[in-house]
């Protein structure tokens, strides 16, 4: 088990990529929500196909993204159905009230590496929602070329039923993300800033 690392988004092994956003309203519930998963997380029995589990607050202090890296669907959905229940229960009794809009499974796409990334302590996610899932792939390569000048580490995921592109970025400021809101195409877009909080991993 490895504590407290950034989520390494290019791994080999990673199969399927789960994120689900809680809201939780205040920063204290947001530390709150984190270390109570963390806590269940680490008692349990990790099933094999589980690879990281990365917990990032936002900037407003409202909500926590989960961000996690599996081998498969199917090990998730089964996961689901078999351990999770009780893990809720226990995050729950300790943070009450917690919203969960969903999970949403997305696969990573392309991938930017910036060769001298400039330095932040936060990353910026954006999602880009399309009312079909034939213009979303054609956006992120348009969005991944707005970036290419710029300092800045950008990892594009596309959702699994084709409908939603997630950009991670690291080392990006305003003015790029600016650019890529100017991008014509989608139907629905939001950018927020985050901190990675707390993660588990699963050595290589």
């Amino acid at each position: 088990m490895i504590r407290d690392i950034p989520p390494d988004l290019t791994r080999s092994d990673v199969g399927t990529i789960l994120v689900s956003p809680w809201l939780v309203g205040t920063p204290e519930r947001q530390r709150a929500a984190v270390d109570s998963t963390i806590a269940e997380w680490s008692d349990l029995r990790w099933p094999d196909a589980f690879l990281s589990l990365n917990c990032f607050l936002n900037a407003a202090g409202d909500t926590v993204l989960n961000y996690a890296q599996w081998t498969s669907d199917e090990a998730h959905r089964e996961f689901m159905r078999t351990q999770r229940p009780a893990l809720v229960r226990e995050i729950d009794a300790a943070v009450a009230d917690i919203e969960r809009p969903g999970v949403v499974r997305y696969r990573l796409y392309r991938s930017k590496i910036a060769a001298d990334p400039a330095p932040s302590g936060s990353v910026v996610v954006v999602t880009a929602d399309f009312d079909g899932p034939e213009r979303a792939r054609p956006w992120a390569d348009t969005a991944l070329r707005a970036l290419e000048e710029d300092p800045v580490s950008a990892h594009f995921h596309v959702s699994l039923d084709g409908t939603r592109v997630l950009v991670y970025a690291e080392g990006a400021d305003d003015s790029a993300w600016q650019r890529v809101q100017d991008i014509p195409g989608p139907d629905r877009f939001d950018s927020q800033r985050y901190r990675l909080y707390r993660s588990l991993s699963r050595p290589r």
